[in-house]
């Protein structure tokens, strides 16, 4: 392999040795094959191309400080894959073979594991896709799964915990009410990517978008979840259309542990204004922090109507760094794992 510069990675694709991959059909999964063609051969007239039946998950493998190879938290990522592929009424895997396949994937490529100290870490990304051939709307008989990975950084490039700007989306939604917003389907992201480029071409890191239904109330950014602090609480939207993020569940674990208060409920819009922290939570970065959030009627609009400027600033609030660096921690080996989240290679 080519030799790789750990400090200065992004969140960018890099070819990896292997990726693994089974296939459903006749109602079993064949045994999943260590394949270094990253090509996957499908029919023209598979499902995933047509009708969007896919759902993929999003989850790290870490080299600790004890020099120990630690999954975080597979077991959930395995729960939530179940779901949304059940959800389109697909086969999915059991959690022992996702979690099997998982290990599989970091071991077939463990020299690409970036070393302890560099803030790095290994992505990996599973899918679940329809692959039968098919003309009519209909769920998929036939289904793919396939997990690789990629070597990455920190996920715009920026250094970790540099606080964002944010602009609301009034005039564009992520999903519909009663829609698929709690699941990690592939068409949720699609829906997302002409809000987002426009959010980024005005020079906004993050994009918030509110819930479809009233548009009062906060939903999530489009990358990942909202978590705010408010004096001693941690609060987060309750909604059916906000994807459960494992990230999100991680954090108000480790906050209860700190003592802080838990309130997952409908937040308005105008609560902005009480934050002491915003941030963004997720897989790829754990907390991004917002230092100010505009509100405009239309993303196409010159005109902001108001600047919610954060408390927190130009700097990651205080709860929030403590929140991140206990996570990071127990990531890395370096603090206990007293909720048993890590799962370590052979």
């Amino acid at each position: 392999m080519a030799q790789l510069d750990w400090s200065d990675l992004s969140f960018n694709y890099r070819k990896t040795n292997v990726i693994i991959v089974s296939r459903y059909k006749d109602g079993e999964w064949s045994e999943p094959v260590a394949t270094q063609d990253f090509d996957l051969h499908l029919n023209a007239f598979a499902g995933v191309f047509h009708y969007a039946n896919a759902c993929f998950e999003g989850l790290k493998a870490f080299r600790g400080a004890d020099g120990k190879v630690r999954i975080f938290r597979p077991d959930e990522n395995a729960k939530r894959i179940r779901r949304s592929g059940s959800h389109l009424d697909m086969a999915v895997p059991s959690e022992e073979m996702f979690i099997r396949m998982v290990k599989q994937c970091v071991k077939g490529n463990i020299d690409y594991l970036p070393p302890y100290g560099y803030g790095a870490s290994m992505y990996i990304r599973p899918i679940l896709i329809g692959s039968n051939p098919q003309l009519g709307i209909a769920s998929s008989t036939e289904v793919l799964f396939a997990v690789m990975c990629s070597p990455v950084g920190t996920y715009s490039g920026a250094k970790i915990l540099t606080p964002a700007t944010a602009v609301i989306s009034r005039n564009y939604d992520r999903t519909a009410p009663n829609g698929t917003g709690a699941f990690k389907i592939a068409a949720n992201y699609a829906t997302s990517l002409h809000p987002y480029n426009l959010a980024h071409k005005l020079g906004y890191g993050e994009l918030l978008f509110l819930d479809p239904a009233t548009k009062t109330k906060i939903d999530e950014f489009g990358s990942s979840n909202f978590l705010a602090i408010k004096g001693n609480t941690y609060v987060t939207p309750l909604s059916d259309s906000v994807l459960p993020s494992i990230t999100n569940k991680t954090l108000q674990s480790v906050a209860e542990d700190f003592g802080l208060k838990i309130e997952k409920r409908a937040v308005p819009v105008e609560e902005l204004c009480e934050f002491d922290e915003i941030n963004a939570c997720g897989t790829a970065v754990v907390i991004t922090p917002i230092r100010s959030i505009d509100d405009k009627l239309t993303l196409e609009s010159e005109t902001i109507e108001r600047t919610i400027t954060v408390p927190s600033g130009d700097e990651c609030g205080k709860v929030s760094r403590r929140l991140y660096d206990r996570i990071r921690a127990i990531q890395d080996g370096r603090e206990e794992d007293t909720h048993n989240w890590c799962y370590y290679l052979d």
